[in-house]
């Protein structure tokens, strides 16, 4: 069973960058795609970005497209979201997930989750 961990999430400033990190383990990383979906409160789950397996394919919800870029390191067993300009409607809760692509992510078809980290944009 693929274990997946997420961090850096925290407090910054509307305009400003975070990078967060979802760690695989138990299995490794090469056959899965990752995607990130966040929460806010009172809102419905959105799916953010996704990352094929071999890192070849990504795809971003038009919400953050320009702004996140997604990225993988399969030999540390991690995957990255770099997010830039960051606004105050990107708070959330942001938890990552294993598929066995991203149409299957984005058709909900989530085989691991993390446990969430939250970030939070306010002046």
């Amino acid at each position: 069973q693929l274990q997946l961990v997420e961090s850096g999430g925290g407090l910054v400033q509307p305009g400003g960058s975070l990078r967060l990190s979802c760690a695989a383990s138990g299995f490794t990383l090469n056959y899965y795609a990752i995607g990130w979906f966040r929460q806010a409160p009172g809102k419905e789950r959105e799916g953010v970005s996704c990352i094929s397996s071999n890192g070849g394919s990504t795809n971003y919800a038009d919400s953050v497209k320009g702004r996140f870029t997604i990225s993988r390191d399969n030999a540390k067993k991690t995957v990255y979201l770099q997010m830039n300009r960051l606004k105050p409607e990107d708070t959330a809760i942001y938890y990552c997930a294993s598929a066995p692509s991203c149409t299957s992510w984005r058709l909900g078809q989530i085989g691991s989750w993390g446990q969430g980290t939250q970030v939070t944009v306010s002046s």
